[in-house]
């Protein structure tokens, strides 16, 4: 488990510390790495909303990897603005987002939206990732995509506010992992 970036302390509007404000956390990983139902676990055990990045594409970009392209960057540029502004109005008393998030210019543009925000990068590797992805039923997002998805991938940066989880074992692992990464949480 590998962490980097920084907390930020101070005050915020309502006067309670940064340590004092629940957290608000971006799960990202590529497509199978788990990102929606640990994303969901770790809301719940947090006591915040959660919101999936995937009910934020519009019907074009669901088509358009439905059908096995992958999505550009002009493609994806809306779909960050609005997670980001689900993000920044949910910096005060926090949320998680699961959103792929994969290149770093993308996690800058939603931590510009919300900038404590903390990114839980979920990593496996391309293996275990392609069986999950396999096993799974109804998603729009087929494993064709999924080299694409490694390719595109830039790991977190030691500037960034965030930690790689690995997502061996169970989802539950995951999210104690996860926990156990989180500013001011612990597990």
């Amino acid at each position: 488990m590998t962490t980097t970036g920084t907390t930020t302390t101070g005050t915020t509007a309502s006067g309670r510390s940064a340590a004092e404000r629940r957290p608000l956390v971006v799960v990202t990983g590529v497509s199978g790495s788990g990102k929606t139902t640990v994303g969901r676990m770790l809301a719940e055990r947090l006591g915040v909303p959660y919101a999936d990045a995937d009910d934020f594409h519009p019907p074009e970009n669901i088509a358009k990897m439905s059908a096995g392209t992958p999505l550009d960057d002009a493609d994806r540029l809306p779909w960050l603005d609005a997670i980001g502004a689900w993000l920044a109005g949910h910096a005060e008393h926090g949320g998680v987002a699961s959103c792929s998030a994969l290149k770093r210019c993308y996690r800058d543009r939603l931590a510009g939206c919300a900038p404590t925000a903390f990114f839980v990068h979920l990593d496996g590797s391309p293996e275990l990732i392609d069986a999950r992805m396999r096993a799974r039923r109804g998603h729009f997002i087929p494993p064709a995509l999924l080299r694409s998805q490694f390719a595109d991938l830039q790991p977190l940066a030691a500037d960034e506010n965030g930690a790689t989880v690995p997502i061996g074992g169970t989802a539950e692992d995951t999210v104690r992992r996860a926990l156990a990464v989180l500013p001011g949480v612990g597990a």
